[in-house]
């Protein structure tokens, strides 16, 4: 419906500041000529809609706008109860508990036909509590140290400006700020040990949307391998990538993205044993066969 389409050009604008037509066009899956139309409506209803041209040209709305009414839908109110209740169930925040019960309390609503449930992160015990450690660091600016044992199994002291916490690749995650590097890092809270606060606070303000990271100092690689027929489900269930090729006795040629030295993913490829061939780049080629060398030998004694 345009109305809906409208409201959410007003929020776009607000949220992401100058964008090109063709983006909004894209965005919203019309032509850059509806767009245009839709502009001009908000012009006439009263939305500061400002416009530039050059290179760096554009459309946003004039600085210190804001809406003053309830916008979002029915279903919309749907989807925020289910990402309230999958970040629930991995997180046991009293806060986020609170957000949840007031959104419910204002909006019953029918639910979604998809729910999340993280459970599997909220497991451990341990990670609870650096979890509700790290989370007041990062609510008061405050420095944290604690011993690292990176993916090659050295072990550092690390003492970085806690920025904000993220759950990705089976793991709870901390975003840290070095000073002394002026860089972002990630850290694995499983890897961590002896976690404190300290006195010192943060030095600088950390904006997400200014955030490059570095995934714990962890090189990205993307693998290409062939596989049999019998691995391809296993693949898309525990590799996170993409079937790139399929020749006609069902084997697959399958690619994946990873950070270099994560145990998940290599135990993964390990287990397929001889049903599975890496295909690049070479270092992972040489690193298999490293390890198979190894345990061979281990076996032989």
């Amino acid at each position: 419906m345009k109305t809906d389409r409208l409201i959410g050009i007003v929020v776009y604008l607000l949220n992401h500041g100058r964008t090109s037509a063709q983006k909004l066009a894209e965005e919203f899956e019309v032509s850059s000529r509806t767009i245009m139309r839709d502009l001009e409506s908000l012009d006439k209803a009263g939305i500061p809609i400002q416009s530039f041209c050059g290179v760096e040209g554009g459309y946003q709305i004039m600085e210190g706008y804001v809406l003053d009414r309830q916008i979002a839908t029915s279903h919309e109110y749907d989807w925020i109860v289910a990402a309230l209740q999958g970040m629930t169930s991995a997180y046991g925040n009293k806060g986020l508990r609170q957000a949840l019960e007031k959104i419910q309390s204002i909006h019953p609503g029918k639910g979604t036909a998809v729910s999340v449930d993280f459970g599997v992160a909220g497991e451990d015990d341990r990670i609870k509590e650096q979890l509700m450690l790290l989370e007041g660091a990062i609510e008061e600016k405050s420095v944290v140290r604690f011993s690292y044992t990176n993916s090659h199994d050295e072990e550092k002291e690390i003492q970085v400006e806690p920025v904000c916490l993220q759950y990705k690749w089976y793991n709870w995650y901390l975003v840290g700020y070095h000073e002394k590097y002026q860089d972002y890092c990630m850290y694995k809270l499983v890897r961590m040990d002896n976690l404190k606060v300290t006195d010192r606070k943060n030095t600088k303000e950390h904006k997400l949307s200014d955030i490059r990271m570095r995934d714990g100092n962890e090189k990205i690689v993307s693998v290409r391998l062939y596989g049999k027929a019998s691995i391809k489900a296993k693949c898309r269930e525990y590799l996170n990538g993409q079937v790139t090729k399929e020749y006609e006795n069902g084997d697959f040629e399958f690619c994946f993205s990873v950070p270099e030295h994560e145990t998940f993913w290599y135990g993964v490829i390990l287990s397929f044993g001889n049903r599975v061939r890496i295909i690049e780049p070479q270092e992972i080629k040489d690193r298999i066969l490293k390890t198979c060398k190894e345990i061979q030998m281990v076996y032989e004694v």
